[in-house]
C-alpha cells in the first residue's frame, strides 16, 4: 500500500509529498499519522538543508477527508470530542511544531485546491511558491469547524487580527494573486513553471549560509513572544555566533576579493 505521505531526500533537500491524489490530498487519519512519522524523520535528520512540502497530482491539499469525519458522527458528543481532540493533539500539532522547528528553510510548492489545513500547512512553510491555478480557503467554518494546524496562531501574525477573522469567519476563495497581494505567498507563477521556480529557490538556498539560515529562521520564529530589548539581546547573541562562524570568513572574503561565495556549513 502507497503510503499517504511520501518522504525523500537528496543532496541535503527533503521533499514530503502528501500523497492521496485520487482525493485530492484530503487529510486523513492515516495521513495525519503518516506526516507526523515523516516530519519526525526530518527532525532527527542533520544533514538537511532546505525542505520542498508538495502536493501529487492536480493539488495541495482541500482540507480535512469529510469521509473520515463522517466516520466518527455515529458517536456521542463526548466520544466526538475526545477522539477529535486526540487525534491533533498526537498528529497535527507535532507536525506543525517540527516543520517549524527545523533549522532550515521549509519551501511549500502549492497548486490547484490548498484548504482547511492545507493552507495551515502552507502559513506554517517558511517561503512560498504558488501556481496561478492556485485558490485558498480557510474552509473551517463551512463544517462548523473552527481551525488547526496553527492557523488562529499565524494568520493574524501575518495579516493582522481583524482580516484573519473575516478568512475564518467567511472562509471566502481567494486565488494566487490575491494570497501574493496578502503576503502569504512569495512568488506566483505559471502552472508549468511551478517547478524550475520550486527548484531555482531550492538551489538559491543549497548555496547559502545553512548555519546563517538557522539564526534568521529561529530568531523569526521567536519574535513574537519577545519585547524588543529581548529581542536586540537574542540578535546580539545570533550575530556574534555566525561572526564565529567560518562561513563568515568566507562571505568577507569573497567579498572583498568580488568572487562568489562558497559557503561550507
Amino acid at each position: 500500500m502507497t503510503s499517504p505521505v511520501l518522504l525523500t531526500v537528496a543532496d541535503g533537500v527533503a521533499t514530503l509529498t502528501l500523497n492521496r491524489p485520487e482525493a485530492l490530498n484530503a487529510l486523513s487519519v492515516d495521513m495525519m499519522k503518516a506526516l507526523a512519522l515523516a516530519t519526525a524523520e526530518l527532525s532527527r535528520r542533520d544533514d538537511l538543508r532546505v525542505v520542498v512540502v508538495a502536493g501529487a497530482g492536480n493539488h495541495f491539499m482541500a482540507g480535512g477527508d469529510l469521509r473520515d469525519f463522517a466516520a466518527h458522527l455515529h458517536l456521542s458528543p463526548e466520544s466526538r470530542l475526545v477522539n477529535f481532540r486526540a487525534l491533533i493533539e498526537q498528529y497535527i500539532n507535532p507536525s506543525v511544531n517540527a516543520l517549524q522547528a527545523l533549522p532550515v528553510p521549509v519551501i511549500a510548492r502549492v497548486h490547484g485546491a490548498c484548504a482547511g489545513f492545507g493552507l495551515s500547512l502552507v502559513l506554517g512553510c517558511d517561503l512560498v511558491v504558488a501556481a496561478e491555478d492556485a485558490y485558498f480557503t480557510t474552509a473551517y467554518s463551512s463544517i462548523a469547524l473552527s481551525g488547526d494546524g496553527g492557523v488562529s496562531w499565524l494568520l493574524p501574525r501575518m495579516l493582522g487580527r481583524r482580516r484573519a477573522f473575516e478568512l475564518l469567519l467567511l472562509a471566502d476563495r481567494f486565488d494566487a494573486v490575491e494570497a501574493e497581494r496578502l503576503g502569504l505567498v512569495n512568488q506566483v507563477v505559471m502552472p508549468d513553471a511551478l517547478d524550475d521556480a520550486v527548484s531555482v529557490l531550492v538551489r538559491r538556498i543549497c548555496a547559502g549560509p545553512r548555519h546563517t539560515f538557522a539564526e534568521m529562521k529561529r530568531l523569526l520564529n521567536e519574535s513574537p513572544d519577545q519585547s524588543l530589548g529581548a529581542q536586540l539581546q537574542l540578535e546580539a547573541e545570533a550575530f556574534a555566533r555566525c561572526a564565529a562562524h567560518a562561513d563568515f570568513d568566507e562571505g568577507v572574503n569573497a567579498f572583498l576579493g568580488k568572487r562568489r561565495p562558497h559557503f561550507k556549513s
